[in-house]
């Protein structure tokens, strides 16, 4: 049965209709998945459609619970099936909204909406049960490439080992609390009353916040005004040493691991290669220039 067939599937079990035609003609978007919009019975509803590999790389029971953690405190899509065994998933689509990459993510009001939704995240008084750990899942992922057979970029394990080296050295402290771990603008959808979601938990797990707030910077490409002002709406200060290197480290990690991510999607036959060699560049550009000199700026980590 091909993946089509198979959401088609579960939606007639979802709705009881035996008649109901998977429709695909409503793209919505997504780079893990593929998401459509569809018009059932007067309602509209976003059908996610896993993509290539997702089975080896994320733990759809974990996303789960966590989908429903942060559906519990009112941040995320309303879901209506969640099958973990598939990672078929059928939410109601949010009318009237735009994701954070179309309403510009970088614009002042925008920022302190996101840094608002990330700061109720990460004081959820109720605890994701599992831990994102990007060492962790950078191994698996090389461990799914090496399955393929496929190859690394010829400087990868220097450089790589580099970064764990300049992590180990200088990251002397974390904490832990509920994180989001994919905060592209992308998965930040604003609706007509101004306000906000943060969808798609697949990454979702206790991880530093630091990681959260880097991310956004990076996937959204800030200018330094714009992340100094994101900074000051998420601390309400100027940033500690240590958090600074985090923000940095984190961006390089995140760099090399959804890097090692998009190889997986490569090799498994999905356009993703200029994903992968842009994201590779960058990691390589920043790796060496912070091995050299840690005070670099994080605008110009940002920039490819």
């Amino acid at each position: 049965m091909s993946i089509e067939e198979l959401v088609q599937e579960k939606l007639r079990q979802a709705f009881h209709n035996e008649n109901l035609v998977f429709d695909k003609s409503r793209f919505a978007g997504g780079l893990t998945n593929y998401n459509y919009i569809m018009d059932i019975a007067g309602v509209e509803y976003v059908i996610r459609q896993p993509g290539g590999m997702t089975e080896q790389i994320i733990d759809r029971k974990m996303e789960r619970i966590n989908n429903q953690i942060a559906s519990e405190f009112g941040v995320n899509s309303h879901c209506i099936y969640f099958d973990e065994n598939s990672g078929i998933k059928i939410s109601l689509y949010i009318e009237n909204s735009q994701n954070m990459a179309q309403a510009n993510p970088s614009a002042p009001q925008n920022l302190e909406t996101v840094s608002r939704l990330m700061k109720k995240i990460h004081s959820f008084p109720k605890h994701f049960s599992n831990h994102f750990d990007w060492q962790r899942e950078l191994d698996k992922y090389e461990r799914i490439i090496q399955q393929q057979r496929g190859d690394f970029f010829f400087d990868y394990t220097t450089l790589k080992d580099q970064l764990v080296d300049f992590v180990q050295k200088n990251i002397k402290s974390t904490i832990f609390v509920p994180c989001h771990n994919d905060t592209v603008p992308e998965n930040f959808i604003i609706d007509a009353a101004g306000r906000i979601y943060l969808i798609d938990w697949e990454y979702s797990g206790m991880n530093d916040p630091c990681w959260d707030v880097a991310a956004y910077m990076l996937e959204s490409k800030l200018s330094d005004e714009a992340i100094q002002y994101f900074i000051q709406s998420y601390f309400g200060r100027p940033l500690t040493p240590m958090e600074e290197l985090k923000i940095k480290s984190f961006m390089m990690a995140q760099d090399l691991l959804w890097t090692a991510w998009a190889l997986i999607r490569h090799y498994n036959g999905d356009d993703f290669l200029e994903y992968c060699c842009v994201r590779y560049e960058r990691f390589r550009k920043n790796i060496k220039t912070m091995t050299k000199s840690p005070h670099c700026s994080i605008a110009g980590m940002v920039v490819s």
